[in-house]
């Protein structure tokens, strides 16, 4: 028999990752943001819900006496989100909404003096993966990331119970893993 309970038993000698043993953290740009350290401190605890980023190479289709061959193309970085729990001092919420506001103002469609460049608005955000011991697994850095899209926040008067949420999706450049020791797997740059 090709497969029994035993081998795959002695093959997850860890037990498996726990998704639910993870810590999000950035650096809240402070040229646009009041309260960028307090706030940077709030959404490591507030965040609660977040991915390992992932990536894509793309494919370019060729065709060739009426067949299509596929070639490797660019490497992409989708989009990454984070849900985060909003306390009713919305410390966290307004963070995100006054890093937005310096990319394009609600009325005035102009970016903020102190987002003019990148290192105004672009800052690097960690999710960092921990075993069930405490220790930590692995850490994604993803470098130049900026807010592009802050979810609405439900409300309802049914909605009994509940702690209010929303979603941040983010745009970023690339991202950068480290191993076990801190030492970095592989990089992505560009040059």
């Amino acid at each position: 028999m090709p497969f029994t309970v035993q081998d795959f038993r002695a093959k997850m000698k860890f037990d498996g990752a726990r998704p639910n043993l993870f810590e999000c953290s950035m650096t809240f740009p402070i040229s646009v943001v009041t309260e960028a350290a307090k706030s940077q401190e709030m959404f490591t605890f507030m965040c609660r819900a977040a991915q390992i980023p992932g990536s894509t190479v793309n494919q370019i289709p060729v065709n060739y006496f009426g067949r299509e061959l596929k070639f490797s193309g660019n490497r992409i970085f989708p989009e990454w989100t984070v849900t985060i729990i909003n306390d009713e001092d919305f410390l966290v919420h307004k963070a995100f909404e006054q890093w937005m506001n310096s990319l394009n103002g609600h009325a005035s469609n102009l970016r903020d003096s102190g987002a003019v460049n990148n290192s105004g608005y672009q800052v690097d955000g960690f999710v960092e993966q921990f075993g069930k011991s405490g220790n930590k697994l692995k850490r994604y850095k993803l470098i130049g990331l900026f807010p592009i899209d802050i979810s609405p926040i439900d409300l309802d008067w049914a909605a009994n119970d509940t702690i209010e949420e929303y979603a941040v999706t983010f745009a970023y450049q690339w991202w950068e893993q480290s191993s076990l020791d801190g030492n970095a797997e592989y990089n992505v740059s560009i040059s």
